[in-house]
């Protein structure tokens, strides 16, 4: 798989058309989208269909799950039945939780089984909130690895992780899918993200996949964008 086909779009829009639109442009660049509350709290999952009919080939659900197992599970249950390639849940959801959507997930058949990754602590995270309003008495790689090992124990699939423990969560969890948010170049603002790296180094530190949304989302040359961020060759030799 070439590089670039590890990179996932994350289309950060409430607009079903700037959706489609970004699909069209990028699809023979990325490997997935990944959709999130934008699109899916005004539109419905039926949405899916209509950016998989615009080329959207995997579509990666990003809603977070966290609830009681039962109502999990039936999360699950549906986003499966929209066909859905991932999905993440939060791990401090707990065992019970884990459990139930791993057991539901497994009701499908192995072709339509979708990707469960388990979400330990946010981007936008960082010590101070971590431990002065959360009263986490773990330093965030700690916390990290802690909730991602549990996670793949309970069945889980892989994990979401920064740039910054990548390295930590693969070493935690040895086999299981590591995506990795908060990709961005040396120049880059980091927006609403307090852990970022490159995806340079998040690959060579363990990570299967890079999630990148407003820098490939405003681009009109995906090929010259991705080369910027050093994840793809112009000349075709990638």
């Amino acid at each position: 798989m070439g590089i670039q086909r590890k990179v996932i779009c994350a289309l950060d829009t409430s607009s079903v058309a700037d959706a489609v639109d970004a699909i069209r442009r990028l699809s023979p660049y990325v490997g997935g989208f990944k959709v999130g509350h934008a699109l899916t709290l005004p539109h419905g999952l039926g949405v899916i269909e209509t950016l998989r009919e615009a080329g959207a080939q995997r579509i990666f659900l990003d809603l977070k799950f966290h609830d009681i197992p039962n109502s999990v599970a039936l999360a699950v249950r549906e986003a499966t039945r929209h066909g859905v390639w991932m999905m993440t849940l939060h791990a401090s959801g707990g065992p019970a939780m884990m459990t139930a959507a791993v057991e539901e997930a497994r009701t499908h058949s192995e072709e339509l089984q979708p990707i469960l990754l388990a979400v330990s602590v946010l981007t936008s995270l960082n010590q101070h909130i971590l431990t002065d309003h959360l009263g986490t008495n773990r330093s965030v790689p700690e916390h990290m690895a802690y909730l991602s090992k549990l996670a793949v124990d309970c069945g889980m699939d892989g994990v979401v992780s920064s740039p910054e423990e990548v390295k930590d969560i693969r070493k935690a969890i040895g086999h299981g899918v590591v995506v990795t948010p908060g990709i961005r170049r040396p120049d880059q603002s980091t927006h609403d993200h307090s852990r970022t790296g490159t995806g340079q180094q998040a690959i060579a530190d363990g990570a299967d996949y890079l999630v990148i949304g407003r820098g490939l989302m405003a681009s009109d040359d995906p090929a010259r964008t991705l080369a910027d961020y050093e994840l793809y060759d112009v000349a075709g030799s990638h």
